[in-house]
């Protein structure tokens, strides 16, 4: 898989006119050599992998992290470099990009301390951009790639399975994050010893958990705290950071309220955001353009009266944030084998929010929903 992609990888560049690529956003990094769990720019100690068009590959790496590269990493060459040794991770770049050739990097992703050292040993008429190349390989999923996908379906269905079972009144926000991420970490596990053999790989659910009860209801991002649930408040449960099941990421919502809805405003609030889901959804299929599934879901909640509503969706993969986006602008025709979460959401200003979201798999004449939980009203009423 990796060596497949690596080739394609290099006729692209060629195509191109680039003599070699330099990547070192992580997801990407795995997206093509398999390699994953180092430390990387956050702590200080980049990664960086060198693609040559017509070479080898070269993965530079610190020298802590050799042993998991080794194992890990289906690339050419390893070169190791370790703190406060020589040039560090600069010492072979000079000798990679030196003559007049053209190099693709990420202008949007490259880390700051590594771009900046670029741009200092190579003038800017030679560097060109990989990420259109980058993102049109990472928008259409393989079938590994998707096999991954209905498997982060499995796991985030039982993190909210969990989650719904231990929201109540009376009951602290962390408490459900808290089963929410044990009922993740064991269905991750339980699918990694069925179906994969990379013993590495972890199962453990990470991310704080995003969540909102009460008051907090409208603040979309909000973290699980110790705040402690009501009778009658309602209570958001994102998982778009949690569920990332063998790297792979997918989108995933639900609102509910806690044995009654105090406030009766808010049920035509909730059918609004399930409307505009819906609408999303009949229009998602191939050879839509992405923008126009946005359209659909934007005019039903304009339509009722709502404020003009963020972005319908996206796409994951690897990453959080793939290619294309549900929104006005992108004009992405949408294709068979590309993963998007897609939502339903309504916002009232400090008053009241209501989301639904679930993540799916285009096919040849629609879709497959691999994300499923109740979402008709009286279904959300626990």
């Amino acid at each position: 898989m990796f060596l497949r992609r690596m080739n394609e990888l290099r006729s692209r560049l060629a195509e191109e006119g680039f003599h070699a690529a330099l990547i070192t956003d992580d997801d990407s990094v795995y997206y093509y050599t398999g390699y994953y769990d180092y430390l990387h720019m956050e702590f200080g100690r980049p990664t960086i992998l060198y693609v040559s068009a017509d070479g080898d590959s070269l993965l530079i790496t610190p020298n802590m992290e050799m042993d998991m590269a080794q194992s890990a990493a289906s690339v050419d060459r390893i070169e190791a470099w370790n703190d406060g040794a020589g040039n560090e991770w600069r010492e072979m770049l000079p000798g990679l990009l030196a003559g007049d050739t053209r190099i693709a990097v990420e202008p949007d992703h490259m880390p700051p301390l590594v771009r900046n050292y670029i741009d200092s040993i190579v003038v800017s008429e030679r560097l060109g951009d990989v990420i259109p190349i980058v993102t049109s390989m990472r928008m259409i999923k393989s079938e590994e790639e998707l096999h991954l996908a209905r498997h982060a379906g499995q796991v985030s269905m039982a993190m909210m399975d969990a989650g719904r079972a231990t929201i109540g009144d009376g009951v602290a926000e962390f408490e459900v994050a808290l089963a929410i991420s044990a009922a993740g970490t064991r269905k991750a596990a339980e699918l990694l010893r069925e179906h994969y053999d990379d013993a590495r790989m972890s199962p453990n659910t990470h991310f704080l958990q995003i969540m909102a009860s009460g008051r907090n209801i409208t603040m979309p991002h909000h973290r699980a705290s110790t705040r402690v649930m009501k009778r009658g408040e309602p209570v958001f449960l994102c998982f778009c950071g949690m569920t990332n099941f063998h790297r792979f990421k997918l989108g995933f919502d639900r609102t509910f309220w806690i044995g009654e809805i105090a406030d009766r405003s808010q049920e035509t609030v909730y059918q609004t955001a399930v409307d505009s889901q819906a609408a999303a959804l009949r229009q998602l299929r191939p050879g839509v353009a992405a923008e126009d599934i946005h359209a659909a879901y934007a005019d039903v909640i304009q339509t009722a009266g709502y404020e003009y509503p963020f972005r319908c969706g996206r796409a994951t993969g690897f990453s959080f944030l793939e290619k294309p986006e549900l929104v006005f602008g992108d004009k992405t025709i949408i294709q068979p084998g590309m993963v998007l979460a897609v939502d339903g959401s309504v916002s009232v200003a400090k008053t009241f929010r209501a989301q639904v979201g679930d993540s799916f798999i285009v096919t040849e004449d629609g879709y497959e929903q691999i994300t499923n939980h109740p979402k008709a009203l009286a279904d959300m009423i626990l």
